[in-house]
């Protein structure tokens, strides 16, 4: 386990990548994230293994469904031990109240794992809600009324950009956890991000996770790449 704010996603094709990737850090204590791709790729294995190593872990799932197909499948997850998990909020709030009562069924630990829902995808943007998704109010005010409703089917939190989390945090409190991808250092490519932050912006914006991939990932020494990002969200 760890106190780490700092969440590494691991997304590589396979376990040996996976592995030969955390060997790096040492007997250092990681919050990790498993994703799509590597839980499809590589199984259910890769976060038995995480776990057996110490390490915190945010399955990265993004359950959406039918309320009662959300609260079977969060029943079979939590009994992997993980510490957080998320669904997307925009199956509702039923369908996010199912989510939490799968995983107190199906817990393994005194405390379920954290659930959070994702809000707006960063790589989304206005002009995609209202030419796309055909969603017209703006698009802090869409995050905003997502996270509310998470909030109210008694989710611990939500995935947001950082330049979402202060208005989130001013409106539905401090606890109310907000786990921000799109970090990256200020001299990193976006990628195909289009709202991003460095790590020491993300820490003004009131961020209460960082998820930091490729910045960490791809770097040549992925350790002291870890070190600065902590050191820059830690201030």
């Amino acid at each position: 386990m760890t106190d780490s704010r700092v969440i590494i996603a691991l997304d590589f094709q396979t376990k040996e990548e996976t592995f030969a990737f955390l060997d790096q850090f040492g007997d250092e204590k990681l919050y990790l994230k498993v994703g799509m791709e590597a839980y499809y790729g590589q199984g259910q294995e890769v976060v038995e293994e995480i776990l057996r190593r110490g390490h915190s872990l945010f399955l990265d799932l993004k359950c959406h469904d039918i309320p009662n197909t959300v609260k079977q499948a969060m029943r079979q997850l939590a009994k992997l031990g993980v510490d957080m998990i998320n669904v997307h909020a925009s199956g509702g709030k039923a369908m996010m109240k199912a989510a939490i009562e799968g995983l107190e069924e199906g817990k393994t630990k005194d405390k379920r794992p954290l659930c959070i829902a994702v809000t707006c995808l960063t790589s989304l943007d206005q002009d995609v809600l209202d030419h796309e998704l055909m969603i017209h109010e703006p698009l802090n005010e869409v995050v905003l009324k997502w996270a509310t409703n998470a909030k109210e089917a008694g989710l611990d939190g939500v995935v947001c950009s950082p330049l979402e989390s202060s208005i989130i945090h001013e409106k539905l409190g401090q606890d109310f956890l907000t786990v921000t991808p799109g970090i990256r250092l200020a001299d990193d490519s976006k990628d195909d991000q289009k709202r991003v932050t460095t790590p020491a912006m993300a820490r003004e914006l009131t961020s209460s996770y960082i998820v930091v991939g490729r910045t960490i990932t791809k770097a040549q020494d992925p350790l002291a790449t870890y070190r600065r990002v902590l050191a820059e969200f830690q201030g």
